[in-house]
């Protein structure tokens, strides 16, 4: 299919899903990295109930709330590019 063909299928909301080889595709910046946190046993008991609540296990909760966190903190950030209250590598 051509690009064109395929830009206006799209855009015309055709499901366009049957003409991708989904075999080969990735999720952008989704790699993993395992990072040891330490807390304190009042923020773990927290954790631990919070994810009780909701059903799933503690590192989710701590992956959607980190998620959310930085998204948050990154739509206020300025426009010359540079995070407030972020270092600079």
């Amino acid at each position: 299919m051509k690009a064109k063909i395929f830009e206006r299928q799209f855009d015309e909301g055709v499901d366009i899903t049957a003409t991708l080889d989904l075999s080969k595709a990735k999720r952008v910046l989704q790699d993993q990295k395992r990072v040891n946190v330490d807390f304190p046993t009042w923020m773990i008991d927290s954790l631990d109930r919070e994810a009780s609540k909701l059903g799933v296990t503690r590192q989710s909760v701590i992956k959607v709330w980190l998620a959310e966190r930085l998204e948050a903190t990154a739509s206020h950030v300025p426009s010359k590019g540079k995070r407030e209250g972020v270092p600079r590598r």
